[in-house]
C-alpha cells in the first residue's frame, strides 16, 4: 500500500501555474458551476461538486464566489460548456492529457493544438495516450493530520487502494467508483482533505533529460495557463537538479 509518489514533482507545479488569482478563480468558478449544472447543487451529495469547492477553498476563493458560481447553475443563466479531453505527445515522446471546460471547441482545439507542435509534439485523437494511465481517485491530506502507520489504517478501513506518505503530505488512492465512500470515510476522521478529485495517474513515468524537460514544463506551463484548461497530466519525471535549478 506504500510507495514513492512518482509524478508528485510534476503536479506540484499545479498551485504556481496561473500568475494571476482572477484566472484561479475563474477556472474553479467554471469547474464549480458545471459541477453543479450536471449533479445536484448540494456539495454533500454531488462528489464532483464537492471537490471543486475543496479545491475553492485550498486557492482561498471566498464564500461569496462559490456560492455565486453554485448559484448561476441553479439559476440556469450560466454559460455552456463543453468537457474535453484532449491527448498528445510532448518532446521526447511524453504522453499528456489534458482537461478541458470551454464554451468555444475550435478556440481550444486550435490553441492547445498549436501548444502541442511549437513544442516539438503533437496532439493525437482521443484514446491515443489514456491507455498509458489509469483513472483513479485521490485524496490529500497534510502531513500533521495523522502519523504515516495511522494514515495507512484509516486508508486500509476506508476501503482505500493505495497509500503515499512523504515529506508533503498524505496521498491516499481508490478507484473511481469508491472515492465518494473512500473520500466520506477520512473525513469522518481526520476532517476536511486538501484534495479529493478524479485524475489521470500515468501507469509508467518516463524520466527525460534536462534539456527535454525544460521544454515539457515549458509546454505545461502554457497548457495550464489556457483560460480553457482545467487540468493537466503527463507522465515522465525530471532530475533533481533540474528541480532544484527550477526553485521546485
Amino acid at each position: 500500500m506504500a510507495g514513492h509518489s512518482q509524478f508528485k514533482n510534476i503536479m506540484h507545479r499545479k498551485g504556481r501555474q496561473d500568475a494571476q488569482k482572477s484566472k484561479v478563480f475563474g477556472k474553479l468558478a467554471r469547474e464549480i458551476t458545471v459541477a453543479a449544472k450536471l449533479g445536484t447543487p448540494d456539495p454533500a451529495m454531488n462528489p464532483r461538486l464537492r471537490a471543486a469547492v475543496i479545491a475553492a477553498r485550498q486557492e482561498n476563493m471566498p464564500k461569496d464566489n462559490i456560492e455565486r458560481a453554485i448559484k448561476k447553475a441553479i439559476g440556469g443563466d450560466s454559460e455552456t460548456y463543453d468537457e474535453i479531453r484532449y491527448e498528445g505527445y510532448g518532446p521526447g515522446g511524453v504522453a499528456i492529457i489534458v482537461e478541458a471546460l470551454t464554451d468555444n471547441r475550435n478556440r481550444a482545439a486550435s490553441d492547445i493544438r498549436s501548444y502541442f507542435t511549437r513544442s516539438g509534439g503533437n496532439l493525437g485523437e482521443t484514446g491515443s495516450v489514456a491507455f498509458m494511465f489509469d483513472r483513479i481517485g485521490v485524496i490529500e491530506y497534510d502531513r500533521s493530520v495523522a502519523s504515516d502507520d495511522a494514515t495507512l489504517d484509516a486508508a486500509i478501513e476506508a476501503g482505500a487502494d493505495d497509500v503515499i506518505s512523504n515529506e508533503s503530505g498524505h496521498e491516499i488512492y481508490a478507484s473511481a467508483e469508491n472515492l465518494r465512500d473512500v473520500a466520506r470515510a477520512l473525513e469522518a476522521k481526520f476532517g476536511e482533505p486538501r484534495k479529493a478529485a478524479l485524475i489521470w495517474k500515468p501507469q509508467t513515468m518516463v524520466a527525460v533529460d534536462d534539456e527535454t524537460g525544460e521544454k515539457l514544463l515549458k509546454l505545461m506551463d502554457l497548457l495550464n495557463e489556457h483560460d480553457d484548461v482545467q487540468d493537466v497530466f503527463a507522465n515522465f519525471e525530471i532530475s533533481d537538479a533540474l528541480m532544484a535549478r527550477l526553485g521546485g
